[in-house]
């Protein structure tokens, strides 16, 4: 179908998915950078993955306090 052809060059153009682009789908709000990214964390290890979320989780806990002390 050349309409998902030209969409795909058009997303892939301006770097983000066919779900943002179209502004649909579950990865919708993600940039292409980020779904890469998390496509390469699926692929890790399991036990560097693990760590790597406990560090995410950590991060995202004190950045939540910090907000949280804010107001």
């Amino acid at each position: 179908m050349p309409s998902i052809d030209a969409a795909k060059k058009i997303a892939d153009a301006f770097q983000v998915s066919l779900d943002y682009l179209v502004g649909e789908g579950q990865n919708a709000h993600f940039d292409k950078k980020t779904v890469k990214r998390l496509q390469d964390i699926e692929n890790m290890d399991p036990d560097i993955k693990d760590k790597l979320f406990f560090l995410i989780d950590t991060v995202i806990r004190d950045t939540n306090a910090q907000k949280a002390y804010l107001q």
